[in-house]
């Protein structure tokens, strides 16, 4: 698979509004406003009225994600305008801006306009120019995003608008939207590729196919760096945690490093971890029939690590990152690991396997041990983890545990930054004893009660002196609906997390 970061090409422009030609404006309009302001008024007196005809009438009210289509009578050089319902000026945030403009941007698809203007005014919402564009590119590449590389039928969907025209009044902001602009291009196309990664079927995305997908993403990166360590390697060092969930393919496991070097020299790095399971049938201890279709989005984590490292990268940050993605298919065989079984992880702690679909646990043990190696100032491991955490926060929250309260704050305003909500959870350390062996020194899972939070207790025995944070992705990881700017499918949920806080980490002060 190729590094895919397709979609639309953006533009600026400078100049009155009435003087830019495209298919289609996009004029913000907040639900209740007696009066329009900012842009929605230059665009409304530039189309006769329009838009205020329509509010005063009360067949367009401007209610969250509202796109109604007017046709205006001259004045602007465009097919039509889209008014874009912000919702209530009192209840807006930067998420705002995104799923707007990804609902504007779908319905020109839908209309089969080729270019679409946005006005890029600093009066129209809190946000200062750079901050407007850049949400509004990320709501337009990701709210158009289709996964489409299998599809040999109804091929003819219309396309999607091949031109953005951002306009941007003259004056010396401009050089710094333009920054924001491309860096929202390339976080975006970091989180279409993940959302690639994860909805290419199984068969294809095997451990090897993940390992030269990231050796593709290191080719094309000088300050990448890449090495894959095989079974047999694997085996010499010790990871038998790793290796115990893997033997009963005939897929060979895949230990997947690759190093970015952008911060001084003797720096020590920021370690990222994404759980690679490419397919997980649960083992012996096999899941239903029912959605285990699904279980090819258990390498998310890993999309979301290889994501996060290219962009960060293409963004040439000022850090020493290392990407780990232990990268396996748990499928039952002969060979297969099994319930009872004793593995010895590379730490030297023994593990108890009472449920070969714990498998992820075991996976990331090795792999957060071998962390250590590097001297990490942070670890942060991203993982679908746990059905139990999907129980506790529904379907678009990502559980967050960590041993610091420093590197928590971080993704909290990450998360407050992207929309990618995160909510903690305890690494509550009474629940020790529901993951204590009789045989060995762990056993692999808890039971059903506090799933999310044994497995954390569980990852924590392997972690070394440095701060830690997990992120449990099991909820958000592939939406069974459209969302805003998250068509139905693969979500690539983290990616913009992880690298705005990568982005925030030597300018913000947790």
């Amino acid at each position: 698979m190729k590094d895919r970061g397709e979609g639309p090409a953006f533009t600026m422009s400078a100049g009155k509004i009435s003087a830019t030609g495209a298919d289609a404006w996009v004029a913000p309009v907040y639900e209740g406003e007696k009066r329009l302001s900012g842009d929605a008024a230059e665009i409304d007196r530039a189309c006769g009225g329009l838009i205020g005809e329509r509010l005063a009438a009360g067949d367009f009210k401007g209610t969250f994600r509202e796109i109604c289509v007017l046709y205006p009578r001259g004045g602007l050089k465009c097919r039509c305008v889209l008014a874009a319902g912000m919702g209530k000026k009192t209840e807006f945030r930067p998420e705002t801006v995104r799923a707007v403009s990804a609902a504007a941007a779908q319905k020109a698809r839908a209309l089969n306009l080729r270019t679409l203007a946005f006005p890029i005014d600093a009066g129209s919402t809190p946000l200062n120019p750079p901050e407007l564009a850049e949400a509004v590119v990320e709501g337009v590449a990701l709210g158009l995003y289709r996964f489409a590389a299998y599809r040999t039928l109804d091929t003819e969907e219309a396309p999607s608008p091949a031109q953005v025209i951002l306009a941007v009044g003259k004056g010396r902001s401009r050089p710094v939207v333009e920054q924001a602009v491309q860096r929202a291009q390339i976080v975006s196309g970091a989180v279409r590729l993940a959302r690639d990664l994860v909805s290419t079927p199984p068969g294809d995305m095997t451990p090897s196919a993940l390992a030269r997908v990231s050796a593709d993403l290191a080719a094309a990166r000088p300050s990448l760096s890449i090495e894959v360590l095989d079974a047999d390697r694997m085996r010499e060092i010790g990871m038998n945690a790793l290796l115990g969930v893997g033997c009963g393919s005939h897929e060979p496991p895949k230990f997947i490093i690759l190093t970015y070097r952008g911060g001084e020299t003797d720096a020590s790095p920021i370690v990222l971890v994404g759980k690679g399971v490419t397919f997980d049938s649960g083992g012996l201890s096999l899941k239903s029939q029912e959605n285990m279709e699904g279980m090819k989005d258990d390498m998310a984590g890993g999309a979301v690590v290889l994501g996060a490292m290219a962009a960060a990268a293409d963004l040439s940050l000022p850090l020493n990152l290392v990407g780990l993605v232990p990268a396996v298919e748990n499928l039952p065989g002969g060979g297969a690991y099994k319930p009872g079984d004793v593995l010895k992880s590379l730490s030297g702690r023994t593990i108890e396997v009472m449920n070969t679909d714990a498998e992820g646990r075991l996976l990331l043990a090795d792999t957060l041990n071998y962390a250590n190696r590097y001297a990490p100032q942070a670890v942060i491991d991203v993982a679908t983890l746990t059905g139990a955490c999907v129980v506790a926060l529904g379907p678009e929250l990502i559980g967050l545990f960590g041993n610091d309260d420093a590197l928590k704050a971080r993704l909290r305003a990450a998360a407050e930054a992207t929309g990618e909500a995160v909510w903690e959870l305890p690494l509550w350390r009474d629940y020790d004893e529901m993951i204590k062996s009789d045989i060995a020194d762990f056993k692999n899972t808890g039971g059903r009660e506090g799933g999310a939070i044994t497995a954390a207790l569980f990852l924590s025995k392997f972690v070394g002196p440095h701060p830690w944070a997990h992120l449990d992705i099991a909820g958000p990881v592939w939406a069974k609906k459209d969302r805003p700017t998250i068509p139905k499918g693969a979500s690539g949920v983290g990616v913009r997390l992880l690298v705005r806080m990568l982005r925030d980490w030597t300018t913000a002060t947790p």
